[in-house]
């Protein structure tokens, strides 16, 4: 349980990192002298293994003590507490302090109940050293954790600022589509009332599936080509039902793509916008085709038709969709003019979102 606690908090992780790697440091040269017999006889007479080890253990807890105090007093751990001058300064000199009365507890521990320790002269004038030593790294050590804590925490908010900008630049987009394809429906309905009662109902039952399907994938940023598909159906049944066999659809889709991703209503704003700018009659009939490539591309294209009337545009269709591809994917959409008008949107693979 200690050891998954120490695993999961990051800071306590690296103060036992940095309270082990001192505590071995700072004893340094008494380790290296257990190995050699003639430093071990005038520097450190008499040392031995154990003095060394319990001296190191020692050091060890003081520093994870220190370490706790320092936290609990100036909460070193919290990113967002302010760190000033003062702080740092009361930190350092309560950490010598306690440094130097800990160092004085061990050494009345070792006279009153005999703990393995070092005698040697030498070591018992490096002390004070020690206890300087030990106090700058403890200080220094807590603050450049606490920035380091602060710039991450500061690079996640910035990253969840960011995300929730481009969140709410997709939802801005996103509404004002269910609102335009609303308006044009509503208007195709008031012909067919007048013309035709029938098909009107027909297509009030088709059009309740359509801004179903609109409201459904509301919190959606991305659906599979399979249910785009299926909504663009029920759109086109709306859209026939209105030209009868003057618009005709190709659509050519390789299943292998079904799976993949685009954002709703990609298909049907590319059709209604070759429905928008297009002469579709007896005389000129429609075809649009919906294809995959092996580039793992859809493409909507048809003839350009120009029609007699142009028809003034709302500045939503294409450009909606090309942002809408930039936020969440970062890919632009492809537009040819020739003989015939093609866009061209790519289909993300879900393993890239």
């Amino acid at each position: 349980m200690i050891l998954k606690a120490i695993k999961k908090d990051k800071y306590l992780l690296s103060t036992v990192i940095i309270s082990l790697m001192v505590a071995v440091l700072i004893h340094f040269p008494e380790s290296v002298s257990l190995f050699d017999r003639f430093e071990s006889h005038t520097l450190f007479p008499g040392m031995q293994f154990i003095d060394v080890a319990n001296e190191v253990l020692f050091t060890f807890l003081s520093l994870l003590l220190l370490f706790a105090i320092n936290t609990l007093l100036f909460h070193f751990n919290q990113a967002s507490i302010k760190i000033t001058g003062t702080k740092i300064l009361l930190s350092f000199i309560i950490t010598w302090v306690l440094s130097n009365l800990l160092g004085q507890g061990f050494v009345f521990l070792h006279k009153t109940f005999d703990i393995p320790a070092i005698d040697a002269m030498v070591h018992h004038y490096l002390h004070p050293l020690r206890d300087f030593i030990m106090a700058c790294l403890v200080t220094s050590s807590c603050y450049i954790i606490h920035l380091i804590r602060r710039q991450q925490q500061v690079s996640v908010e910035n990253e969840q600022l960011q995300a929730e900008n481009i969140r709410n630049q997709y939802e801005v987009l996103k509404n004002q589509l269910n609102p335009h394809m609303l308006f044009n429906s509503l208007n195709t309905l008031r012909s067919l009332v007048r013309e035709n009662q029938d098909k009107a109902q027909d297509y009030i039952q088709e059009l309740s599936r359509v801004l179903r399907y609109t409201l459904q994938g509301n919190e959606s940023q991305s659906v599979c080509l399979r249910e785009e598909m299926e909504f663009v159906s029920a759109y086109i049944f709306l859209l026939k039902m209105r030209f009868e066999n003057n618009l005709q659809f190709d659509i050519q889709i390789d299943k292998s793509y079904e799976g993949y991703c685009i954002p709703p209503m990609s298909v049907q704003v590319l059709i209604e916008n070759a429905v928008k700018h297009n002469e579709i009659s007896n005389r000129k009939p429609l075809t649009i085709h919906i294809a995959t490539d092996k580039e793992g591309n859809l493409s909507v294209g048809n003839a350009i038709q120009p029609k007699w009337t142009a028809t003034p545009g709302t500045g939503i269709g294409l450009a909606n969709l090309a942002k809408r591809y930039r936020l969440l994917f970062k890919k632009d959409i492809q537009i040819t003019e020739d003989e015939e008008f093609t866009v061209s949107i790519p289909l993300i693979n879900k393993e890239e979102l």
